[in-house]
């Protein structure tokens, strides 16, 4: 208590100041900890490259050897309808386009395999993300894997994934993407419930659903993993839970659990402001989560990260939890985004553009932004926080190496804060970590943001 009390007399910020990082103690920290759940990612400080400076500083990332960690992203940016809740929707799949597109992403591949940065830390994970890669064909698929397998530098464990939907994905293109490299099918279901998912704009039934499910466990060829949504229209907490007890009866190798996320500008979000639909209230949203974790619990299955679980040996979620601790991440495809040597880039979305320069390996990017000396104080912050254990230490370790002399140590920083969340109940000691509780993993996206809030406010990060 005496460490907490000096920590507190020496904080930076006046307690009107603090007040906003703060969470609310009450009898039930689920409903009652901060005021909304936010996004699905906690953001961090970023400045923009001036547009001029773009072509010049991507292609010194192309000139030179990478020396980080790093995966992959390949982006199919086509989808067969618009869901209601989606965010991400940018073309209406067209079977004519697959091919063309699937010729550019291999011509950009080839070009990136003869720059310097193709040398360096093998690649851990490649995710083929969207849209729908499943919207591809299966002979485009296969030969997409088999192109990503050739020309980047995987490792000998790389978790290759392919994301989608169950409608239009069915055995044979299973069988050609676990036959061409494919290791891990994640496909979004959102809910098993008919009743949620037509209203939302998904085209498979429940039917359907279980079995597509059961045909890919049953090729027993790589791990198999859904998408949950919680805090759906219609949805109750009972209906998360019997979701999560279904994915173990099916025999899934993981699955992920997330928050509906209002993003504006959505047909969900539209809906919701004229009174068309209904989405449970801010204050019930934790207590979704706390009955799908139950659920998980149940089954045995291990939590892996706040927001996964992994029900068998085979799932690793080696992608996801790699980009949350701040990886490289290499980027193929109209839109894609990526992040490299301290810069991060999204290519350009425009299909026609994207098609012509691929294989140029240059015009490509449509934006960039460069990472805060303080990304490396963040990214340990943030990983820790996403497995649900943050470890000072490694924070701690970051700092020293940007401020070899601090007048205030990392840690004694973030204890007044961090007392506070332990009184509200969102965490507990356990050896070195700070474990969060399942408020805390609920509330962990803003809490994680409150941290990288609370800890720009030190005294000698503040003003570099």
């Amino acid at each position: 208590m005496r460490a907490v009390q000096m920590s507190q007399e020496t904080a930076v910020a006046e307690p009107s100041a603090v007040a906003r990082f703060f969470a609310t103690v009450g009898p039930d920290p689920l409903a009652c900890a901060f005021p909304r759940k936010g996004g699905a990612h906690p953001g961090g400080a970023m400045l923009p490259v001036p547009a001029e400076q773009v072509e010049s500083e991507w292609q010194g990332l192309l000139g030179r050897p990478r020396n980080r960690r790093a995966v992959a992203y390949v982006h199919i940016p086509f989808c067969e309808n618009h869901c209601l809740f989606c965010g991400f929707y940018q073309n209406p799949w067209r079977a004519e386009a697959g091919g063309p597109y699937v010729d550019a992403l291999i011509a950009q591949m080839a070009a990136f395999a003869r720059t310097p940065a193709q040398d360096g830390p093998p690649l851990q994970a490649v995710y083929l993300g969207g849209g729908t890669p499943t919207a591809l064909s299966a002979a485009d698929i296969a030969r997409l894997v088999r192109a990503i397998r050739r020309h980047l530098p995987l490792a000998p464990d790389c978790e290759i994934t392919l994301e989608g939907r169950i409608h239009s994905f069915g055995a044979d293109k299973a069988r050609a993407a676990f036959d061409a490299g494919v290791t891990r099918i994640s496909l979004g279901v959102q809910s098993f419930a008919d009743a949620i998912r037509k209203p939302l704009g998904r085209k498979a039934g429940r039917r359907e659903i279980l079995a597509a499910l059961n045909d890919l466990v049953a090729l027993d060829s790589g791990a198999v993993i859904v998408d949950l949504i919680y805090g759906l229209p219609g949805q109750t907490p009972e209906d998360v839970a019997a979701d999560v007890r279904l994915c173990g009866e099916i025999g899934l190798d993981g699955l992920d659990l997330y928050a509906l996320n209002l993003i504006p500008g959505t047909p969900l979000l539209t809906a919701i402001d004229k009174g068309k639909k209904q989405v449970a209230a801010p204050d019930r949203l934790g207590h979704f989560f706390a009955a799908g974790e139950t659920a998980a619990e149940e089954m045995g299955w291990n939590p892996i990260s706040t927001s996964h679980w992994q029900g068998s040996l085979r799932e690793r979620s080696v992608y996801n939890l790699a980009v949350k601790a701040g990886a490289d991440c290499l980027a193929f495809g109209a839109g894609a985004g990526g992040f490299l040597g301290g810069l991060s880039f999204r290519l350009t979305p425009d299909l026609e553009r994207y098609a012509r320069q691929a294989g140029a390996g240059a015009g490509l990017v449509a934006g960039m932004m460069r990472q805060a000396p303080s990304a490396s104080i963040a990214q340990a912050i943030k990983a820790g926080m996403e497995r649900g254990l943050l470890d000072l230490a490694r924070a701690e370790a970051a700092f020293a190496g940007l401020v070899p002399r601090p007048s205030l140590g990392l840690a004694q920083h973030l204890a007044p804060l961090l007392a506070q969340w332990r009184t509200a109940g969102l965490w507990t000691p356990y050896h070195r970590f700070h474990r969060l509780t399942q408020a805390g993993r609920f509330w962990q996206v803003p809490m994680t943001t409150r941290l990288l809030g609370w800890m720009a406010e030190h005294p000698d990060l503040s003003h570099s």
